[in-house]
């Protein structure tokens, strides 16, 4: 690593207009919690990231709990595999994984109408 300088690869949030309007099942179950779930438009992996919290959370909304904790083993291994993938510099492979997390929270919002 240089003396004065780091590499930083960052996860970062990308929706077509905004998370409400490209999923908006999922904005409306996180809507119900406290506002800062939502306020900066959460990328799916920080959502994973967190994802203990908002079980926790969701006790008050067990529909969308349920759903969640169907797909939470399959979410935690994709998000470990992201990190692991983003150490070891294996980028492509963290891209891939980041599509199935996507695919996921794709079925949890079909699942969730």
């Amino acid at each position: 690593m240089s003396k004065f300088m780091q590499l930083e690869v960052r996860v970062t949030p990308y929706y077509k207009k905004d998370m409400a309007s490209d999923h908006p099942n999922i904005s409306r179950g996180l809507s119900y919690l406290k506002q800062a779930w939502l306020e900066k438009e959460p990328s799916f992996f920080d959502i994973v990231g967190k994802l203990d919290k908002l079980l926790y959370d969701l006790e008050g909304n067990p529909p969308f709990r349920e759903i969640l904790l169907k797909h939470k083993d399959t979410l935690r291994k994709l998000h470990k595999d992201v990190e692991a993938h983003i150490a070891d510099w294996d980028l492509a492979k963290a891209d891939k994984a980041l599509y199935q997390m996507e695919d996921i929270f794709d079925k949890i919002e079909w699942e969730l109408a």
